[in-house]
Order: structure tokens, then sequence, then C-alpha cells
């Protein structure tokens, strides 16, 4: 709807056929999200041919139908939703598209997977698959490009949810740092990437005794499979004992950090909690860790350190390379390590 409203107002008629809610129910959200003196026309209907005949008739310059999984076509005896239907559906909206040069949004049901509902040829079907993920506790979104036949899907943007619709973080860095504890034994900074743009978000790490004689091990917003990888590191080749703790990993803001660039800062997180020892407030961390414990290089480290130094940090823990970084950001002291351990002893003392 949002998207919608920009259009009307910015580039001309469109047209928003729903078959999930009512013409009431999409002119209040309209009107709460200032849809004001704009070309937006709203219809109702989950007949994919009487859709079709209001675009063609109006002619719009955009046409969003929600949802494709509610279409149906007459031709066709199965009910709406089935693989059938919603592939029917999108050939003969594309075939729209195509013929009457008119730009077509569809909108797809997602399922707890993260998956499109449906079969995976819709995908297929249209020319770009843009996503939008967040937690349903935390207000930040994510919107992703899966596919684009037009650019780069690297690309994300970051949005907060608000009563008057989504809201652009032109710094979501810094939002995600804005309640960081300092001096907080077991909390860690890390520099990953979504997409083409460095984030920087804490990572907190909390370790207790426990006589279970099988401790607990949970990550929230991290892979788990890769923390328990990063545990026995820790245990065999830094010697930190792990054996007789809970140990519980958290990424702040709901955010998810899926690459292995933020190996060392959850592992700093965690010899942080263990030992009592707060990392320095100034200080970034980045790199991979191997199961022998050495640091292995990660991408895009310039975007990384510029992203570091623009938000006021001073110091950065990184994997030690063999050719020298070029322009490094100025005012960042780069601290190389070659070793967990050694990195540890880097960010802790």
């Amino acid at each position: 709807m949002q998207a919608a409203v920009v259009t009307a107002k910015e580039v001309g008629t469109t047209i928003y056929v729903s078959g999930e809610e009512s013409a009431h129910q999409l002119k209040m959200r309209a009107e709460r999200l200032g849809v004001g003196d704009s070309e937006l026309y709203l219809a109702t209907d989950t007949n994919l041919d009487a859709a079709i005949h209001h675009i063609e008739a109006m002619q719009p310059k955009l046409a969003i139908i929600d949802s494709i999984q509610t279409m149906y076509v007459d031709t066709l005896n199965s009910s709406a939703g089935t693989v059938t239907q919603v592939r029917e559906c999108a050939q003969r909206l594309q075939a729209m598209a195509k013929s009457s040069n008119i730009a077509c949004f569809i909108v797809g049901h997602v399922t707890k997977e993260g998956t499109i509902a449906g079969p995976k040829v819709l995908e297929h079907i249209v020319d770009t698959v843009l996503q939008m993920e967040g937690d349903r506790f935390h207000t930040f979104r994510l919107l992703r490009s899966i596919k684009n036949r037009f650019g780069a899907t690297s690309e994300v943007g970051v949005f907060e949810m608000s009563g008057g619709g989504m809201t652009e973080v032109t710094n979501p860095s810094e939002a995600f740092l804005a309640e960081r504890l300092i001096n907080s034994p077991g909390s860690a900074i890390a520099v990953t990437m979504e997409g083409t743009r460095p984030l920087l978000i804490e990572v907190q790490a909390l370790t207790t005794t426990t006589q279970n004689p099988n401790p607990r091990r949970t990550a929230n917003g991290f892979d788990y499979n890769r923390l328990f990888i990063l545990l026995a590191v820790l245990s065999k080749r830094v010697g930190i004992r792990l054996h007789d703790q809970d140990v519980f990993v958290n990424v702040v803001g709901g955010m998810t950090i899926d690459e292995p660039a933020a190996d060392l800062s959850v592992a700093v997180a965690i010899a942080s909690a263990a030992k009592g020892v707060p990392v320095p407030p100034d200080l970034a961390i980045i790199g991979e860790i191997g199961l022998s414990g050495e640091l292995r290089q990660v991408g895009q480290l310039n975007a990384r350190l510029n992203e570091a130094a623009k938000l006021g940090f001073k110091r950065c823990v990184l994997p030690k390379t063999v050719r020298a970084i070029e322009n490094p950001p100025a005012g960042l002291k780069l601290l190389a390590a070659r070793s967990i351990g050694e990195a540890l002893d880097l960010s802790l003392g």
C-alpha cells in the first residue's frame, strides 16, 4: 500500500487489486499512510479476468495484485492458491504486463520457512523477487532482492515499522548500537555485511556454571552449528573451560548473522563473558575462524573498516593479511592477528 501511495503521487495512475481485504479496509490503510490527492484506485476481486479487465481499462502506470494466492481463473477446476491456479494466474499477468507495458507488482504469501508459498515457477515467471524480513518483536525490517533481471541482488534496504508505514533507517549501524551497555563483559561489536551495506551489530554472550551433564547452548540470530564449532575451538585451541558452562549467544536488534566474518566477534564475546573481562568500547572485530584456530580473511574489508571509523571506533581487530590494506581509514588503528589466541590477547588484554 505504501508503495502504491508513493507511485500514485509521483508517477501516475496506480490500481491496487485486493483479494485479501475489502475496499473499506484498504481505504482506511491508505488514508493512514497519507494517500492525499493522488491517482490511486482500489478494486476488490478474486477473479483474475475481472482484475485484468479493470487494469486494461484504466491503463495505469502500476498495478498491484494482493495476493496471487487468492486469485483464480474460471477455466480451471482447481481452487485458488493451488499450484495450477498460481502458475496460470502469474502467466496471464505476465502476458498482460508485456503486451500493455504496465508494471505489475504481485504479492505472494510466505511460509513459516521463509519461502514463497506455492510453486517455485512463480519466482521463475517474474523479473524481480523482493522479500521483506524482520522479527515480529522488533521494528526493523530488511528488504532484500532475491532475484533481479535488471540489476544486482546484493542491495539491501533497512526500514523501521511505524504507525505511518515503513520509514528508511539512514544509519542502521547507529540504531543497532544505540542501547549498548559500555564496559559490560560478554559484549562485542561485529562488522557484518548485508548485501553491499556494512552494518555494525552488537553480539552478546553469557556463560554460567551448570550442574547439568549436558550444558545448554542457545543461539539467537546466529547459526547453532557454527556456535558449537566456535566453542570447540575456544576449548581446544585457547583452553577456555566451557564444558561445565551454559552458553547463550544473542544478536541484538532481531538481526540474523549468516556470514563467517562474525565468527571472531562471537568468540570474543564468549571469552569475555567466561573471563568476566569487558571488550573495550572503541573496538570493532572482524574475522573468520578456522578449526585450527587460525583467522581467515573476509571480503569487502575496506567497506567494513570505513563503516567502523564513521561510527567513531578507534581500533579494529582483524586477520593478518599478506598484502597491505589499501587506503585504511584515518583514525582507525588496525590490530592484526594470525590466530584466535592473538585476537583474544588484543581484545581482552
